[in-house]
């Protein structure tokens, strides 16, 4: 692993020196270094295949939260109906509205 890593080094400092477009000398790197690059690029393609994968189960968590919350407010609006018809004045009331205990 050592011989790799620095067989990989090697090649980014080749890189860097000489820029990305051109290719470097295949015979001075590519034994190690091909190897390399194909483990990363298949882990980064295992990494990515589980991010779909958890965005597609993170988006239906968020559809069925979503509609728990249309549920819930169509529930809410219907005892305020129901509230309002039984007595002719809104049964709901705010909080805000009332006074504290201590006025």
């Amino acid at each position: 692993m050592e011989i790799e890593r620095e067989g990989l080094e090697e090649y980014a400092l080749w890189i860097a020196s000489n820029g990305a477009m051109e290719h470097p000398p295949s015979h001075r790197f590519a034994p190690h270094v091909d190897h390399l690059f194909d483990q990363r690029l298949i882990d980064l393609e295992i990494k990515a295949s589980f991010t779909e994968d958890l965005v597609d189960q993170l988006n239906q968590i968020i559809i069925r939260q979503q509609q728990q919350l249309d549920a819930l407010a169509r529930e809410v609006r219907a005892l305020r109906q129901q509230g309002t018809a039984d007595s002719g004045v809104p049964a709901f009331r705010s909080l805000r509205d009332e006074l504290p205990p201590h006025y």
